[in-house]
């Protein structure tokens, strides 16, 4: 199977420009042409329309999209299932918000381990929006994630929240924190946006970073104030490097498990974010 014929297809798809698909792909322009043209010879219709107004989807080329998408997880996916590790049955690849790896990992895995105990585990800790690609693409089975982002193709599940403190190395209350020394948290697009809203002073602040211990890190370093994780800021106040800030909201993030749509009914992937809710006291359904 030539699987870069279905990539091209598909990334022109998206960014309906020649150029910018070679860019993406590390291709020439001719190439990327080459390539559309042995597509169209092989299913024996015309995928797309050039034309001044730019590069459109024919009515074939629409319906080839959803079969094009399939077959390019299938793909990976079968590649991954026949390289499994020696003695071991299967091969499950997961991912996890960077943000959720250092606290909930080791039970995460552990449970697995228990209930998969031929299974082998590749994990990667990422961002959301990697992670959803990845899950289109088959690379990941299954992922924990901050920002689902939707797609036909993928399936998202409500597993529960963590939550979000705000502490200091110099603050007790909002008022005393200094926005200069502020470290202004972007752990997902929806935390930000709660984040500059109810604390719009904070929002200009120099510096702003995506994980939790990031924060942790620069304020233990530096000084100021920041969000992290609930249980980290129980360790670093138990430290005595910092205090809570007293009168500042708690913020929450839900957290969901995501799956290819052709997954969401399978025992694996039902069992996999049971585990994954049992972890937050949420039982999920199946």
């Amino acid at each position: 199977m030539q699987i870069d014929l279905i990539d091209t297809f598909l990334d022109l798809a998206q960014t309906r420009s020649f150029r910018t698909t070679a860019e993406r792909l590390g291709i020439t322009q001719s190439t990327v042409s080459a390539r559309l043209q042995a597509l169209e010879q092989a299913l024996a219709v015309r995928l797309f329309d050039r034309s001044r107004a730019g590069t459109e989807l024919t009515v074939e080329g629409r319906r080839f999209e959803p079969h094009a998408r399939a077959l390019r997880h299938e793909w990976n996916e079968a590649r991954r299932r026949i390289a499994v590790p020696t003695g071991a049955a299967h091969l499950v690849r997961l991912g996890i918000q960077n943000d959720l790896a250092a606290i909930h990992l080791g039970a995460w895995v552990a449970e697995f381990r228990r209930q998969f105990p031929e299974t082998a585990l590749y994990i990667e800790p990422d961002y959301s929006n990697q992670m959803c690609a990845d899950l289109l693409t088959g690379i990941l089975d299954f992922a924990v994630m901050f920002s689902p982002k939707p797609h036909p193709d993928l399936h998202f599940a409500s597993v529960g929240e963590v939550i979000y403190r705000m502490v200091s190395t110099e603050a007790g209350t909002l008022a005393e924190v200094v926005p200069e020394r502020f470290v202004f948290a972007h752990f997902s697009s929806a935390f930000e946006e709660m984040h500059r809203q109810i604390t719009p002073e904070l929002a200009a602040a120099p510096v702003s970073v995506g994980q939790s211990a990031s924060v942790a890190s620069l304020l233990l370093a530096m000084g100021g104030s920041g969000y992290v994780l609930d249980r980290t800021a129980e360790a670093l106040i138990a430290g005595g490097g910092l205090r809570g800030v007293a009168d500042a909201p708690a913020l929450r993030q839900p957290v969901y498990a995501a799956m290819h749509i052709r997954h969401r009914i399978t025992p694996l992937h039902r069992r996999l974010t049971r585990i994954v809710g049992r972890q937050f006291g949420v039982t999920t359904a199946g």
